[in-house]
């Protein structure tokens, strides 16, 4: 068998994990008890050493069950214990996966009438990334996220609060929740206020839609990433396009299987990207409905797609160079991206 290198000792970026979907399991299931929320069945026989939940969110249905999920594990937090403990347990979590700088999505709205408000959710977590970094050593920024489900206005200002929070920790600029509903140009104002304050674009799309969502992102909100974006391999046009603009996509191959997606690890087109030179980082999503981390996703990336150890350095390194890190701490991931590969393997 050929010898190869430990994927958690890899230094990499992590930049699409959204805020609950982080939460480990204990935990959730701590908050749970603490607070006499009653989990569904789905979520608590997953979280008790079962197989993640098989949710066919490619029909409403299914992104329904999903969300309700979702929703249930969110409103175990309710305070700023809660909130500190998450983010901390998160950064611990992806310094064990080799994970060196991580951008953690979040809409404060959805902590925002446990926590005071919209300012006060925001500060506070702000507030719990800022400890996190000091504790573990983490490199760590927070992208705010606009809700597709909600009313445009809704997304402006949010928008303006981000750019509020840019010298506190804030980097970038979202739009998430079932892409099937609000059109990408509908927010166009959001992002162009987020751009203007300096905050990079980082929009949902090519996940439950095809590549057609992935073009929106491009053309009306500028994106200088995209949430995903797998789908845009039905396209050679959109590939290459993305490519020349050096656009990377967010890809969660656990996520894309678990969602219905794609039916295999196998399917999930990280070959079709990666060669038409493609920027990819590889993401976890919501580790907590998933089942897997960040480490995981290399190891699909390896064992799924046969992805060599240099070739996964070079997704470690697309990664770096994706996100809203300092040049600075960009040459030392890079520089210790290049210490992994030449290291003896096994």
């Amino acid at each position: 068998m050929e010898r190869v290198r430990d994927v958690s000792e890899l230094p990499k970026a992590h930049l699409h994990l959204h805020f609950t979907g982080s939460m480990r399991p204990a935990t959730l299931l701590e908050l749970a008890d603490k607070y006499g929320v009653r989990l569904p069945e789905a979520l608590t026989d997953a979280l008790t050493g079962g197989e993640p939940p098989r949710l066919r969110a490619t029909d409403e249905r299914g992104w329904f069950r999903f969300q309700r999920l979702y929703d249930a594990a969110r409103s175990c937090l309710r305070e700023p214990e809660d909130i500190r403990r998450l983010v901390r347990e998160a950064a611990e979590e992806e310094v064990r996966d080799g994970s060196r700088w991580l951008e953690i999505q979040v809409d404060p709205t959805s902590y925002a009438p446990r926590l005071g408000g919209l300012i006060p959710a925001l500060e506070i977590i702000l507030d719990s990334v800022d400890a996190a970094v000091r504790d573990t050593g983490i490199g760590m920024r927070v992208l705010v996220a606009a809700n597709r489900v909600k009313h445009p206005l809704d997304a402006r200002t949010l928008a303006r609060l981000a750019v509020r929070y840019a010298d506190r920790g804030v980097v970038g600029f979202g739009l998430s929740n079932d892409e099937r509903r609000g059109m990408a140009r509908d927010f166009d104002r959001a992002f162009a206020i987020a751009r203007e304050g300096g905050l990079l674009s980082a929009p949902h799309g090519g996940e439950l839609t095809g590549p057609a969502s992935v073009r929106d992102c491009l053309d009306d909100l500028e994106a200088d990433r995209i949430g995903h974006g797998v789908r845009a391999a039905e396209d050679p046009w959109l590939l290459q396009r993305l490519a020349d603009r050096q656009v990377t996509c967010e890809v969660c191959p656990a996520s894309n299987v678990a969602l219905g997606v794609y039916d295999k690890p196998e399917d999930v087109p990280l070959r079709t990207l990666f060669e038409a030179g493609v920027p990819l980082a590889l993401g976890a999503d919501d580790p907590l409905l998933f089942g897997s981390r960040l480490a995981a996703q290399y190891e699909i990336a390896r064992l799924h797609h046969g992805f060599t150890d240099a070739e996964l350095a070079e997704l470690a390194r697309q990664s770096v160079r994706g996100s809203a890190a300092p040049q600075d701490v960009k040459a030392k991931l890079l520089a210790g991206v290049d210490e992994w590969l030449a290291a003896p393997a096994g």
